[in-house]
């Protein structure tokens, strides 16, 4: 009986030995697959975070773009306005300020100037 009971014991040794294997490789396969999965979707949300955030520092940087030009504009019709106003307090200032003034009067309004 012992040598039935060897040669049984050796026979489940070889075949179940063989099917554990195969089931832990499966397994293994299955886990490293999984893995694989959550390593692509990792890279992927990463990928698509890089994008936006590309994407909104782009148009960030339009807009401080856009407000740069505009207080640039600003700045220069601020100079020209204000050497206007200081050449009104030189001298003969006021006939200068009258004759930069564009007047277009339409016909049925009558101008009286008062010299």
């Amino acid at each position: 009986m012992s040598k039935s009971f060897r040669a049984n014991s050796i026979f489940y040794k070889k075949y179940l030995d063989s099917a554990f294997k195969i089931k832990k490789n499966k397994h293994e396969n299955f886990v490293s697959f999984v893995f694989l999965i959550i390593k692509i979707c990792f890279s992927l949300l990463a990928i698509i975070s890089l994008t936006k955030l590309g994407h909104s520092s782009k148009v960030r940087l339009n807009r401080l773009r856009e407000i740069q030009d505009s207080f640039l504009f600003e700045k220069y019709r601020f100079n020209v306005l204000k050497s206007r106003f200081d050449d009104l307090f030189s001298s003969e200032g006021e006939q200068r300020f009258m004759k930069d003034q564009d007047q277009i009067i339409s016909r049925d309004i009558i101008r009286v100037i008062w010299r």
